[in-house]
């Protein structure tokens, strides 16, 4: 198994979204690229923190390839947004990937590259591409919290 981590704003959606594509065996929802240890929701909605809302998935790369994943990453939000994703603002909701091997680095800042050359968005890409740091798991109710109520999607 490999590992990935995405922000692109509120977990929820996203983590809905990858949770359905064939070969990821995993996700947890939680914070990552800050300065606290443990963080809880709270201290990471203060934007005090400087935690990312992140999505951490397993997922089996003969089934699904890593640029498989990004191409996914990129369809699922606004990576033109600086700190913003569609009403939720706030560094916490940030674009961001945590790259967990060089090649996931080359992978992710090709991706950037290549879309940034075939102009698919109007405004540059503000994608952080950074390691991996530690994820610290967000609490028990926000994994798979549309699953949970029943929900598809949220508003990403």
């Amino acid at each position: 198994m490999a590992k990935a981590t995405f922000g692109a704003g509120c977990f929820w959606g996203v983590e809905a979204r990858f949770a359905q594509v064939p070969g990821v065996t995993a996700t947890a929802v939680g914070y990552e690229g800050g300065k606290l240890d443990n963080p809880s929701y709270r201290e990471v909605c203060t934007d005090a923190t400087g935690h990312a809302e992140v999505v951490e998935l397993d997922y089996d790369a003969p089934k699904v390839s890593y640029e498989q994943l990004l191409e996914l990453f990129f369809e699922l939000h606004d990576p033109t947004q600086l700190n913003r994703q569609g009403p939720d603002w706030g560094t916490q909701y940030r674009s961001v990937i945590f790259y967990h091997t060089p090649e996931q680095e080359a992978a992710a800042k090709q991706a950037i590259a290549r879309l940034t050359e075939e102009k698919r968005f109007r405004r540059p890409i503000v994608t952080q591409v950074i390691p991996a740091q530690t994820f610290w798991r967000a609490e028990e109710y926000h994994q798979k919290y549309l699953e949970k109520r029943g929900a598809m999607s949220c508003h990403i």
